[in-house]
């Protein structure tokens, strides 16, 4: 599949990354009637089908500014999509957010059942990192680098830290830098390695560049957070693909409720300000992660 120019409009880019995505997931995913068939079946009901694909949109953008090769895109963005599907179907499941609907459709627990989601995520994760131990990307302590970034970004001390601190946190007031490292954990870790992950599959990037590149990925997974924490109590749920208004609900600490529905928008925009600046050093070259800041934004969805 041929990707759009660097100059084609946002909207081509976007959707064609996001078919190649969806094209190169369905290929990576186990066949559904590979044994056990009930369980491939559920990894791809829950991976397919759907999502914004923010993930692999930014490790496609960062890519560009290396010279990455799509291929080599390809398996990254789906190592992190596959990271990302596996702690949605646990953050659904009864024992954790305890939600209905996903993406529009039943969630996984509900079309299948609790055990074999769990398994879902289980094998999931293990595919992701299959995946991209698996492939040949290049340098191999390159390689070596992408895996233990991607491995952190998942574990105690990104995502499932993230997620632990949240559900210790429910009827608790966290503090704007309480709420911002669980942030920074549990949505911006895996933004902040899609990132990385696309940035590393090319060329190497001097220290001030991917100093720079960091600090637009941090930014961006905290933007990312808070425009959702705005999306909940504003959006519907036929617009969202899930249920609506649940953060408020369950009592859940948010920047809505920590600053206001007016403050919150506003912090949003200085997000945007700030990851936009980060880029400043590398121009034109930058111009689809410029446009996917946009996009997080002022997203309504």
């Amino acid at each position: 599949m041929t990707m759009p120019s660097r100059t084609a409009p946002f909207a081509d880019w976007m959707a064609a990354t996001q078919a190649r995505t969806e094209a190169a997931l369905a290929r990576f995913l186990p066949a559904q009637d590979t044994i056990p068939a009930r369980l491939h079946d559920a990894m791809r009901y829950a991976t397919l089908g759907g999502g914004k694909r923010v993930r692999p949109l930014l490790a496609f953008a960062a890519g560009e500014l290396t010279g990455a090769r799509p291929e080599n895109l390809d398996v990254v963005a789906c190592a992190v999509e596959m990271i990302h599907a596996y702690s949605l179907v646990h953050d659904d499941l009864p024992c954790m957010d305890d939600d209905v609907l996903r993406r529009g459709r039943p969630t996984c627990h509900v079309e299948y059942d609790e055990p074999t989601a769990l398994l879902v995520g289980d094998s999931l994760q293990t595919q992701a990192f299959e995946l991209l131990a698996g492939s040949a990307l290049g340098d191999a302590r390159q390689q070596l680098e992408m895996i233990t970034l991607l491995a952190h970004a998942s574990g105690s001390r990104g995502m499932a830290g993230g997620q632990a601190i949240d559900l210790a946190s429910v009827g608790t007031p966290l503090t704007q830098p309480e709420l911002e490292l669980m942030h920074a954990l549990k949505t911006g870790a895996l933004i902040r390695a899609a990132v990385l992950l696309g940035a590393l599959a090319g060329a190497p990037l001097s220290a001030e560049e991917r100093t720079g590149l960091d600090r637009f990925a941090k930014r961006a997974g905290l933007l990312f957070q808070v425009v959702d924490d705005i999306l909940d109590c504003t959006a519907s749920t036929a617009t969202l693909g899930k249920t609506a208004g649940k953060d408020e609900a369950a009592d859940k600490p948010t920047y809505v409720a920590l600053l206001g529905l007016e403050r919150a928008r506003a912090y949003a925009e200085e997000l945007r300000t700030d990851a936009l600046s980060a880029l400043s050093m590398f121009g034109e070259r930058a111009s689809r992660l410029t446009q996917l800041a946009d996009f997080i934004c002022h997203r309504q969805f």
